[in-house]
């Protein structure tokens, strides 16, 4: 492989909008539209074909992928039929397991969110997240603009109970075992109080317990230090709220945490408000293609550097193959009467593939019913201890 070439796909590889590469191998299944195969614990998975920057044929090929790699898997896909149709019917893994949803009207990214939530009812993006509404798929997967899939999911699909602020959690390579940690929230609201941050706290270990398979995740608060009396009012009271519930809700507490700690072994679970969180987010992106830029530039100085760069192309094969997006795309919106996994715009095959992996894995576990029953469990205990049952928070 040329220098350059392998370069460049060091350089693309940003690495932290990504969740693990979830492909599993599933059980036997029959046709779409055998009603019978319910009772054999088919996951129906709905997929909003449109809206991605590389157009449908991308997403058919993905899912294409995940239907061979599982099974038991089927789909709802949600776009224009005539165009779908001949899309599907040249991917033999799909035949009798992808019903195909008309919507002839696409949400583009440079759409308004408010626009798309006015005009949008004929969109596949709407559609597909109407199908988890009624019940017909258990997960929802879209490559689409994200302040409009955020702000369809949360009317569409309505909030959990007790929660005011729904979050986006995104895995960030870090020296733990599981080589991620899951941060949340990372953009969906720039705003979070104390009770918010409580609740960030327990569905991000349910998402580290069910997607990392962590049986008892390592909670951080993200602040300026890690002494108790540094930071904002709402962060020393989300410390004692968070920690008070440690137990009941099954996770670990370690206090508060700095920003290199994101990529550290601390802690599995990172907690801090929208603002900060998509902050941190694109501040790592940056860095990281700066240093990609400057190894490069380093590795062509001169012909024995270019060696160099020669002699190390397996360890950069290796590197790329660990921090690669593709394999490990998807971050999670929580907080909703339903699961949805936001793919890359850009995704390609491999990275659709395996944000529908995702998707898969977490259906498996039944995250959306594990995470309703934690928050109500946290909720409730908030109430009794301030004397204020009944009352939302």
């Amino acid at each position: 492989m040329p220098i350059g070439k392998s370069w460049q796909l060091l350089t693309k590889s940003i690495w932290t909008k990504t969740q693990p590469d979830f492909s599993v191998t599933g059980t036997g299944m029959k046709p779409l539209g055998d009603q019978s195969n319910q009772s054999l614990g088919r996951i129906v998975i709905s997929v909003d074909a449109m809206g991605g920057d590389r157009g449908p044929a991308t997403v058919v090929a993905g899912i294409a992928r995940s239907a061979k790699e599982n099974p038991g898997i089927a789909f709802l896909l949600h776009g224009p039929k005539d165009e779908l149709e001949k899309l599907v019917s040249k991917r033999p893994h799909l035949q009798g397991r992808c019903e195909i949803r008309d919507a002839s009207d696409v949400v583009h990214m440079e759409d308004k969110p408010s626009h798309v939530m006015r005009h949008g009812q004929d969109t596949s993006m709407w559609s597909a997240l109407d199908a988890v509404r009624n019940g017909e798929a258990t997960v929802c997967v879209s490559c689409g603009n994200t302040g409009a899939l955020m702000l369809l999911s949360m009317v569409r699909l309505r909030k959990l109970p007790g929660v005011i602020r729904p979050a986006i959690a995104v895995l960030w390579p870090s020296r733990n075992p599981q080589g991620f940690n899951v941060m949340l929230d990372v953009g969906a609201d720039i705003r979070a109080d104390e009770q918010d941050l409580l609740r960030y706290a327990v569905m991000g270990a349910s998402y580290a317990r069910n997607g990392l398979s962590i049986a008892r995740p390592r909670i951080g608060l993200l602040n300026v230090g890690t002494e108790e009396h540094k930071g904002r009012a709402e962060l020393k009271a989300a410390h004692d709220l968070i920690a008070a519930h440690s137990d009941k809700a099954a996770y670990d507490f370690v206090g508060f945490v700095e920003g290199g700690d994101i990529p550290g072994n601390r802690c599995d679970v990172i907690i801090t408000d929208g603002f900060t969180g998509n902050i941190a987010l694109k501040t790592g992106e940056g860095t990281a293609s700066l240093i990609g830029d400057l190894l490069k530039e380093a590795f062509a100085f001169s012909l024995l550097s270019k060696f160099a760069a020669l002699l190390a192309l397996g360890s950069l094969s290796r590197l790329k193959k660990r921090i690669d997006p593709r394999r490990v795309n998807g971050g999670v919106f929580l907080g909703l009467n339903g699961t949805v996994v936001k793919s890359h715009g850009s995704a390609d095959e491999t990275g659709v593939a395996a944000a529908v992996g995702l998707a898969f894995r977490l259906a498996q576990n039944d995250f959306s019913d594990k995470i309703a029953a934690r928050l109500a469990l946290a909720t409730a205990q908030i109430e009794a201890e301030a004397g204020t049952e009944g009352q939302t928070l």
